[in-house]
C-alpha cells in the first residue's frame, strides 16, 4: 500500500489548515462561549470548495470540531441527493448545500428512534402532488437554523423498514416548529428539535420512490460516518499537541514534567491509538474514492478514531491538571467536544455491533 498523499492531496490538506488557524481558530473560545453559530465561515468554507473531503475535515475539527459538524450538514444532503436524486433535485438543491448558501440538515433521529432507525413516527402522506409531513425529530444538528435538508418519514408503516421513504425539505415556510436543545460540547453547532404539523413538502422531492427511504438513509449515514471520523482525529491530535507542548514547557520537582514516565506513557498511548485511527480512517476514505465497498471499515475507522479522541482528551486533562480543567484553555472544549463522537453518526456500541455481526457472518457490512 502506498501512504503518501499527492502534491494535490497535500495542497488541499495545507490550504485546510491554514484557513482554520487563520479564519476559525482565533474566534473557537469566544463563539464556543457564546454559542455563536459562524454561518459567514461555512459559506467561506463553501466558497474555497472545503465542504467535503476526510483531510479537510480532520484540519478544522483540530481547530474546532463544532465546525466539522457545519460541514457533515452539508456534505450529507447534497451526497445523497448526487447519489439518489433526480437530475431537477440535483440542480435544485447541491449548488446551495456546497456553496453554504443553503444551511443543511438531515433529520432521522426521533425521541423513540436513535440506534433503531425504524422505530421513528413522523409519516409522510400524500395528498395530490405534495407530501403532508406530520412527527417530531429530534437531537438535529443545525436544527435551529437550518433552511434545508433530508427529512426521513414512513409513507407505508404497515411495510415497516420498506415503507420508509426519504424527501428533500425547504424548511422555511409554515407547519415547522423549532426548538433549541442545549448540550455539554460543541456549542457552536445549533442542536434542535422540528415539530411537524401537516407540513407540505411538494411529491417532486420524494428521493427515488416510496420505501427507498431505509436504504438511501443506511448509504448516507456511511458517508457521514467517515466524515464524523475524520473530525474525531482532529479532535485526538488537537488534544495530544496540547499535551506535548505542556510537557515541554511546565516544570516541576526541578525536570519538565514530560520526563516523568507516567506522562510520557500518557503521551505514547495517545499518539499509538491516534496513529492507528488515522489509517483505519484513511483506508476507508481510500476504498470510497475507489468506489468500492467500505461500510465495514467505515465502521472500524469511526469506532476507533471516537475511541481515540476520548481517550487524547482524558489524558491531555491529566497532564495539564488545573490548567487542563480552565475554561481559559482549550483541552476543556476539546473534553466536552471528544464525547460526541461516541453518539453521534451511530453510537460507539453500535459500531462495535456492525463489526462483531460482520465477524460471525450474521449480517454483512458490506453487502452487495
Amino acid at each position: 500500500m502506498d501512504f503518501d498523499l499527492s502534491e494535490e492531496l497535500i495542497a488541499v490538506r495545507d490550504l485546510a489548515r491554514e484557513f482554520a488557524e487563520k479564519e476559525i481558530a482565533p474566534t473557537a473560545a469566544k463563539d464556543d462561549k457564546e454559542k455563536t453559530f459562524r454561518g459567514d465561515l461555512v459559506r467561506k468554507m463553501g466558497e474555497l470548495g472545503f465542504l467535503a473531503m476526510v483531510l479537510i475535515t480532520e484540519e478544522v475539527a483540530r481547530v474546532h470540531s463544532a465546525m466539522r459538524v457545519a460541514i457533515n450538514m452539508q456534505i450529507g444532503p447534497a451526497l445523497t441527493l448526487l447519489q439518489f436524486g433526480t437530475e431537477e433535485q440535483k440542480q435544485k438543491f447541491i449548488p446551495g448545500l456546497i456553496s453554504g448558501e443553503t444551511i443543511g440538515c438531515f433529520a432521522i433521529t426521533e425521541s423513540d428512534a436513535g440506534s433503531d432507525v425504524a422505530a421513528m413516527r413522523t409519516t409522510a402522506t400524500r395528498d395530490g402532488d405534495r407530501y403532508l409531513l406530520n412527527g417530531a425529530k429530534l437531537w438535529i444538528s443545525n436544527g435551529p437554523v437550518t433552511n434545508g435538508g433530508l427529512v426521513y418519514a414512513y409513507t407505508d408503516r404497515a411495510q415497516k423498514h420498506r415503507g420508509m421513504s426519504a424527501f428533500y425539505a425547504e424548511l422555511n415556510q409554515p407547519g415547522l416548529t423549532r426548538r433549541t436543545l442545549e448540550t455539554m460540547g460543541a456549542h457552536c453547532s445549533p442542536l434542535g428539535e422540528l415539530t411537524f404539523d401537516s407540513f407540505p413538502i411538494p411529491a417532486a422531492n420524494l428521493l427515488g420512490r416510496e420505501g427507498d427511504g431505509f436504504a438511501i438513509c443506511m448509504w448516507q449515514l456511511n458517508q457521514t460516518r467517515l466524515n464524523c471520523a475524520a473530525g474525531a482525529l482532529g479532535v485526538a491530535r488537537a488534544a495530544k499537541e496540547a499535551a506535548l507542548n505542556y510537557c515541554n514547557q511546565r516544570s516541576q520537582f526541578g525536570q519538565k514534567i514530560g520526563e516523568f514516565q507516567m506522562n510520557q506513557d500518557l503521551l505514547a498511548q495517545m499518539i499509538a491509538h491516534e496513529e492507528a485511527a488515522r489509517l483505519l480512517v484513511y483506508r476507508a476514505a481510500w476504498l470510497a474514492d475507489q468506489k468500492r465497498p467500505n461500510n465495514l471499515e467505515a465502521s472500524i475507522g469511526k469506532y476507533a478514531a471516537a475511541e481515540a479522541a476520548n481517550y487524547a482528551a482524558d489524558a491531555a486533562m491529566k497532564i495539564l491538571g488545573a490548567y487542563g480543567y480552565s475554561t481559559e484553555f482549550p483541552v476543556e472544549r476539546y473534553y466536552r467536544d471528544a464525547k460526541s463522537y461516541q453518539i453521534v453518526e451511530g453510537s460507539s456500541n453500535v459500531q462495535k455491533m456492525i463489526i462483531a455481526q460482520d465477524a460471525l457472518g450474521y449480517r454483512k457490512a458490506n453487502r452487495g
